[in-house]
């Protein structure tokens, strides 16, 4: 008997090539986004491979839906 595998239906976009697929947000606003990623919880949505960043095209709009393109309100403040 065999075992069979699902493979994920997703999309592994190359971040300068965003563009090509989706009109927002812009290289510069993904570039951001990444280097921002733990504060605004966009690490699940980048694979890194080799110097290449690679967006998850599924895991994006997750996070979109999700509100986290807001910065979270900061701890310090009284």
């Amino acid at each position: 008997m065999m075992q069979e595998f699902s493979v994920p239906k997703t999309r592994l976009i190359p971040l300068t090539e965003w563009p090509k697929y989706h009109p927002w947000p812009t290289v510069n606003g993904l570039r951001h986004l990444v280097f921002h990623s733990r504060i605004k919880k966009f690490d699940y949505v980048i694979k890194r491979v080799s110097n290449r960043v690679l967006i998850d095209e599924q895991a994006f709009f997750r996070w979109s839906g999700r509100g986290h393109n807001q910065n979270p309100p900061d701890k310090n403040i009284r």
